[in-house]
């Protein structure tokens, strides 16, 4: 059990802060499976225990979206959010077909390289020349691309979408690190995925929400493993399953659910961002490394006016058990990663701490 004493302030930007129910149900299932005898890590993936699991975390999933009868399947799968980058041309890009890209951070541009190996892969707009520090606004999708690919929130360099371009070619979106944070209309999207490590569980398994109806049109053959279709039909289990990663992906979609769901953790998420954005914007120490209006409410970049006073403010924080907030070397300063499961009080302990060190720079100056 953890004790105050041992409080951390996780801003890790991944794996990600979870709340402290799933861990302590977790362990429970690790030694025990509801008084199976059995711990969940030695469970059959095709028990009817692990079976139940599957089920109800793919319709809870769903459910949280509100995407339950409309022709989405949620599937639960590996190799991380990396691997769809290969999977989304492979099972939407026709033969000799193209995709429409927008390029607003690393994990996009990771995306744009795989899909480059199955046909025209454009980029409508890249906000690379400024190092990611904006979303762009102006672009067109060509009409003809067979889908159109964003990434919702860029983890590195602290943008998120704010909306989404109204186009009648199919969209994918990668959402790893802000899904389930805040209301979307997410029938607008064709096809979802996410690292659970970001914001719904631990490293080991992806999310992919896909409309059934967009599949098995590219004339191409995909290789089985890699085959949205084969694994609906297998209903998420075409080949063993992470069984540890999706049971903990479950009980932090239940701990959503029973938190009110998306739109009451939106509202959570809001008020902890515009604390810690005030504060920066506020204290003469600090400046954002993002564009304002880009701002994501899941990862704060911001960076010292004078690094020369690192050591000061990296000790403060650490004293006061702050864990995570050492920036991307592609940004450098600091990142504050705030996911569903942090709590207001662990931003205002940061903001404290900023505040702590602003008193102390501005006495040395005297």
């Amino acid at each position: 059990m953890i004790t105050d004493t041992m409080k951390k302030h996780n801003y890790s930007a991944g794996p990600c802060i979870l709340p402290q129910e799933v861990f302590e149900k977790s362990a429970e299932a690790i030694l025990d499976y509801n008084n199976s005898g059995l711990s969940l890590l030695e469970i059959s993936h095709r028990s009817k225990e692990f079976i139940a699991i599957m089920e109800e975390a793919r319709a809870l999933a769903l459910d949280l979206l509100g995407l339950t009868g409309k022709g989405y399947q949620a599937l639960f799968l590996s190799g991380g959010a990396s691997l769809e980058f290969l999977m989304v041309p492979y099972n939407m890009m026709k033969v000799n077909g193209k995709a429409a890209y927008l390029d607003t951070g690393t994990w996009a541009h990771n995306a744009i390289v795989e899909a480059k190996a199955f046909g025209e892969t454009m980029v409508v707009a890249s906000s690379k020349n400024d190092n990611y520090t904006h979303i762009p606004k102006e672009f067109v999708i060509p009409a003809d691309a067979d889908y159109f690919h964003c990434t919702s929130n860029n983890t590195i360099f602290g943008t998120q979408m704010k909306s989404f371009p109204k186009t009648d070619v199919p969209m994918v979106c990668d959402m790893s690190s802000d899904i389930f944070s805040r209301v979307i209309d997410f029938t607008q999207f064709d096809l979802i995925y996410a690292g659970a490590q970001k914001n719904m569980g631990p490293a080991g398994t992806t999310l992919v929400i896909v409309k059934e109806e967009i599949l098995g049109k590219t004339g191409r053959a995909i290789p089985s493993i890699l085959d949205y279709q084969k694994h609906i039909k297998a209903e998420s289990m075409y080949n063993t399953p992470p069984v540890f990663p999706i049971y903990a992906s479950l009980l932090t979609l239940q701990w959503l659910k029973n938190q009110g769901g998306i739109a009451a953790i939106e509202k959570t998420n809001s008020a902890k961002a515009a604390l810690l954005y005030s504060e920066i914007d506020r204290n003469p120490y600090f400046r954002g490394a993002a564009n304002v209006e880009d701002r994501s409410f899941m990862n704060a970049t911001f960076l010292l006016e004078n690094e020369d006073h690192t050591p000061i403010f990296d000790t403060l924080w650490k004293e006061a058990g702050i864990s995570g907030i050492t920036g991307h070397r592609s940004v450098g300063g600091y990142r504050a990663s705030m996911y569903n499961a942090l709590p207001l009080e662990s931003v205002q302990v940061l903001v404290d701490v900023m505040q702590d060190f602003e008193r102390k720079v501005s006495g040395m100056n005297f």
